[in-house]
């Protein structure tokens, strides 16, 4: 099975799935970003579909049927966004409805979106975790595959929870 991963940031899922031994089809980002470097440094193909802005204005539209052209002319089959920063929109989830999987770090539907971490920080919940699950047009909502916990420790900051969290991630995969 071709598979597309989608990328925004340092590439730790990325690189979690590369060794465990997955093969990779292509790796595309929306933004300048590690794990492009990531990528390329272990042999794989990848493409920056880079956003034009990230305004209101920004047409979703066109950048998701941007995106599905260029995973139709690589023959991707399923795709995993690991940590893709950019909502996609109808055309995505018409081609490949139910191929698309993502990692959400929160255990949903606790804390959906982009600030998961911190929601969970600030709502002082004990736990919060990772989760994997079949992408949606409704953005974190689709079926649960996958959860795994953590607790949140006291006085803990959002950038080493975070980091908690995506070797949970990792270990997932």
């Amino acid at each position: 099975m071709r598979l597309a991963i989608l990328v925004s940031g340092k590439g730790s899922i990325l690189e979690a799935i590369f060794d465990s031994g997955i093969d990779i089809s292509l790796v595309v980002a929306d933004r300048e970003c590690e794990a492009i470097k990531l990528a390329l440094d272990r042999g794989l193909e990848a493409e920056l579909i880079k956003r034009s802005d990230f305004c209101e204005k920004f047409d979703r539209v066109a950048y998701t049927n941007q995106l599905v052209k260029r995973l139709k002319v690589a023959d991707i089959e399923l795709i995993a966004m690991a940590g893709f920063g950019t909502i996609r929109e109808k055309p995505l989830y018409d081609n490949y409805a139910g191929k698309v999987l993502n990692t959400h770090p929160s255990l949903l539907p606790a804390f959906p979106g982009w600030n998961a971490v911190e929601e969970a920080i600030v709502a002082g919940v004990e736990k919060t975790g990772c989760t994997i699950h079949q992408a949606t047009l409704e953005v974190d909502s689709g079926p649960i595959l996958s959860q795994e916990t953590v607790p949140i420790l006291e006085g803990e900051d959002v950038a080493s929870l975070h980091e908690r969290i995506k070797k949970l991630n990792e270990n997932c995969m």
